[in-house]
């Protein structure tokens, strides 16, 4: 059983709020929902399939199904970080192949930059009761230094250079200039980001997202409701998701998940890299969007520095445009989960309704990818690709 084709994103929302001070963590899931129904053309009485992670206050899809008055036939509350809700997407499309659903509603949203969270540089913990936790949070483990370990790797081993890492800044900042929304929206240059502070060797600090608050929401059908609606149609073509761990201390942090999870994604769709017009890449770090590049591959492994430099993410320069709202790095990262506003824009490429600056030209494939987790210990990738139809 395949989904190819069998499920269509009907509607899109990302949360214009950057700062939610004065909105709960409900209510931002709840006017994500509301933003992607009407995007689509449905109300809240035609969801009967609700997706969530981990971000959900409460008891998740239980208390947000109560607090939006959703009836719904099917639930799924799959954790998995970053990558939840791209993970949802596929998920939601099995749903509907399988009958369980035929309107699936999947809602993100958080509060870290109002909470005045230290996400990047505080030591990680998921709590005592996780298995690694006892060993690891000793030592102080924090999000920033872990990918700083695999960037470092990386450059010992293939020679990549800060000065690669910094034009996958550059590339989005490029596109951010040209989003109201972004919360950075300055153009930057490979020597402002090489020449910002070191935060954990070697990554500056114009290599780390921004922390953001708000959410969004996507809505993904079954092929009668979709073309029932007056929106243009977007189909799931294929999906992957994979998990990489410490597997017993065979530890290689040049490589993650996006090796498993990227060729189950292509078979199912049967396309290949070159067929993609545009690909949104989590980008936690900008040595999180080199590395998931070569193991989409997009280019060979150790490549990754020279394919991402010279301008070639840069929409209208670059052969490979990537992250065209300026992304994790310059736009939006809502709750440090960054996987749903990389399918939504996405869409958008593909509905031809990103800003005129940064549109992909007859863009008919995208890829969209998420990373939960982190690259040094645990995390899960997943891979989405769609189509215009």
């Amino acid at each position: 059983m395949t989904i190819k084709g069998k499920a269509y994103i009907a509607g899109i929302f990302e949360h214009p709020s950057r700062k939610a001070d004065d909105k709960s963590l409900a209510q931002l899931h709840a006017e994500a929902a509301a933003g992607a129904l009407g995007d689509a053309g449905l109300t809240r009485a035609d969801v009967d399939g609700y997706f969530c992670a981990g971000d959900a206050p409460g008891l998740g899809g239980l208390s947000m199904a109560d607090y939006m008055g959703l009836k719904v036939r099917h639930i799924d509350t799959t954790e998995s970080g970053g990558s939840s809700y791209v993970i949802h997407v596929a998920h939601a499309a099995e749903a509907i192949v399988t009958g369980k659903c035929n309107v699936a509603l999947i809602t993100l949203a958080g509060r870290p930059r109002a909470e005045g969270m230290a996400t990047g540089t505080a030591p990680r913990s998921y709590g005592p009761a996780a298995p690694d936790v006892a060993f690891e949070f000793p030592f102080g483990p924090t999000v920033v230094n872990q990918y700083a370990m695999a960037a470092m790797r990386h450059m010992h081993q293939y020679g990549t250079t800060s000065a690669q890492l910094a034009w996958i800044k550059v590339a989005a900042s490029q596109h951010a200039q040209h989003n109201p929304h972004a919360l950075l929206r300055e153009v930057v240059t490979v020597e402002e980001v090489v020449s910002s502070p070191i935060i954990a060797d070697p990554l500056h600090r114009l290599d780390c997202c921004v922390i953001t608050d708000g959410g969004g929401a996507i809505v993904v059908t079954k092929p009668e409701v979709a073309k029932s609606l007056t929106r243009p149609l977007v189909r799931v073509l294929g999906a992957g998701e994979a998990v990489k761990h410490q597997m017993g201390g065979k530890v290689d942090l040049t490589y993650t998940g996006a090796v498993w999870s990227g060729p189950a994604a292509f078979a199912e769709a049967g396309v290949t890299p070159s067929d993609v017009k545009y690909v949104s890449i989590y980008d936690s770090f900008t040595i999180t969007v080199l590395i998931t590049l070569e193991d989409l591959g997009f280019c060979r492994k150790g490549q990754g520095g020279k394919l991402v430099a010279d301008g070639n993410l840069i929409s209208g320069v670059g052969r490979l445009p990537f992250n065209t709202d300026g992304g994790g790095l310059c736009n939006n990262h809502p709750g440090n989960r960054g996987g749903l506003t990389k399918v939504v824009e996405a869409v958008r490429q593909l509905r031809g309704e990103a800003h005129p600056k940064v549109q992909v030209r007859n863009c008919d494939v995208a890829l969209a990818h998420g990373t939960g987790g982190s690259l040094a210990t645990r995390h899960a990738s997943a891979t989405l690709i769609m189509g215009r139809e």
